[in-house]
């Protein structure tokens, strides 16, 4: 028998008589069994523990293999970046030293220079006091009076000019440079590593919301949102877009917004957007790449906020007057600077011979003067212009020249030409006159034949409504924040196109 108690084996003897007797006693054949399974059990345990400890053991050499391989490659970056250092000192130092060769070379030149002075005067000097002694053993008196004076004149103007600063030296020996290193000692001395936290991931690659994300004319508005089950906030967001041609990206946007509507794009292009976030630690990877095209032709009204306060507004801004017997200067609201537009302007009412003006200028001319009265404006006055007329203006920036046409006939031949930069539609007038932008008239054909003499396509002229005023989104729908860009503001992107019709080169 097994006593559970004592956990040993006893007798029966020891059962009846001893002091197990009062214990709990099981068959020896039974506990045999269950602590020999028990044992096998803690084996079978033990033995897991020792496989885990075998290949955590490997893995802990496979460590001590890993740390000595990127200790050496650490090493190795470390002593690129010193070695970098030293050689941007080095390259310093040598500009330094440039400066040092230079103030040198300065001062022995000055010295030189006023060395050579003297020792010419000196000699000058020399040969005077000679001839003087020599005029003094003259026993003649009056062959000496006939020369004393001009030599005493011309011994004490000598004097004079040695006295005059002469015997100073124009240069200091010393050079006034001081090299100021402590900033840059202290920097060495503050040099010390960064340590990474892992705690801190970088966002995760943002969403463009593909259902908010539209063109509309020549802008683009694009929206984006953190991944639904992202748990790493985003502090800010950068956008990029292409030039529209499948060129390099550039930021258009930072900040904290998740929308931005993009001004000043090119009209019939094809832009490519994208978007990043970043917090502390870094930035996300990129999100897809979407894929904008804006539109292939352009429509533009007059401006009333850049016009003259004279200048009277009706049908939706698409038709002006003025209230002033003076010429007031109105533009259009889009800017060309890149491909080729045509618009056309009918005269409504023309009395008593008002000569207004029709073409184009940049947005800081003139307001109150005739069109053409300055450098910023380019303007046809003439020409048969009249009550129902029709004046078309050719503005080709691709061969950078500007042309007429009243009544469909062409005005000469090219009026302007090295037209580059920024021009607006503009039109000079007074209260005689009234005049509209052209609902649409077709034009295909003489404009095919002006085309095809310069050797090109006719443009892809499409029917349209008119002009109109182009109304851009700044906002989110349901009233949220948002950001407008204009790409104006960024380097080497020339400002967009809008007109009638637009034919991209």
């Amino acid at each position: 028998m097994y006593c559970v108690q004592c956990k040993m084996p006893v007798c029966y003897q020891c059962l009846e008589e001893g002091k197990h007797s009062s214990h709990e006693v099981k068959a020896l054949g039974a506990m045999w069994k269950l602590h020999k399974s028990q044992l096998s059990q803690a084996l079978n345990g033990l033995s897991d523990r020792a496989k885990e400890a075998k290949e955590f053991l490997v893995q802990l050499r496979n460590m001590v293999q890993q740390i000595q391989e990127n200790s050496v490659e650490f090493e190795a970056c470390l002593v690129a970046q010193c070695d970098a250092l030293i050689d941007a000192l080095n390259r310093r130092k040598a500009q330094l030293l440039a400066r040092v060769n230079k103030e040198h070379e300065h001062k022995l030149k000055v010295v030189r220079d006023q060395i050579s002075h003297c020792t010419v005067k000196l000699r000058q000097t020399t040969g005077l006091m000679e001839y003087c002694l020599e005029v003094i053993k003259e026993n003649d008196p009056s062959g000496f009076l006939q020369i004393s004076d001009a030599l005493i004149r011309r011994v004490h103007l000598t004097e004079d000019q040695w006295g005059k600063g002469t015997l100073t030296p124009r240069m200091t020996t010393d050079f006034d440079l001081s090299l100021d290193n402590s900033p840059l000692l202290q920097s060495i001395h503050q040099l010390d590593f960064v340590q990474m936290k892992a705690s801190s991931p970088v966002p995760a690659a943002p969403i463009l919301q593909l259902e908010e994300c539209c063109t509309h004319n020549n802008s683009a508005t694009l929206s984006w949102k953190q991944p639904p089950l992202s748990t790493v906030p985003a502090e800010g967001y950068i956008l990029e877009l292409d030039d529209g041609s499948g060129g390099q990206f550039r930021e258009v946007y930072v900040g904290k917004e998740t929308m931005c509507t993009v001004d000043g794009l090119h009209f019939n292009s094809t832009y490519n957007a994208r978007v990043k976030a970043f917090n502390k630690t870094g930035v996300s990877q990129y999100s897809k790449t979407l894929v904008l095209q804006t539109s292939e032709v352009a429509w533009f009204a007059f401006d009333p906020g850049s016009a003259h306060s004279d200048i009277i507004f009706s049908n939706d801004n698409l038709t002006v007057t003025c209230s002033s017997y003076d010429d007031r200067v109105v533009l259009g609201k889009t800017g060309f600077s890149k491909g080729v537009h045509y618009w056309e302007i009918t005269v409504d009412r023309y009395d008593n011979h008002p000569d207004p003006a029709f073409g184009v200028a940049r947005m800081d001319v003139m307001k109150d003067v005739m069109l053409g009265k300055d450098d910023k404006a380019w303007a046809i006055t003439e020409g048969g212009i009249g009550k129902g007329a029709t004046i078309g203006v050719l503005l080709d920036l691709n061969r950078k020249t500007l042309t007429f046409f009243v009544n469909d006939e062409q005005q000469g031949p090219i009026a302007f030409e090295n037209m580059e930069g920024l021009f607006f539609p503009a039109v000079s007038l007074n209260r005689n006159v009234q005049v509209s932008l052209a609902l649409w008239v077709q034009k295909q054909l003489l404009l095919a034949l002006l085309l095809a003499a310069r050797g090109r396509a006719s443009p892809p002229l499409r029917e349209g409504s008119g002009p109109c005023q182009v109304q851009i989104q700044t906002g989110r729908k349901g009233g949220g924040k948002g950001v407008n860009i204009t790409t104006d503001m960024l380097p080497n992107q020339p400002k967009p196109l809008r007109s009638t019709w637009t034919q991209s080169s």
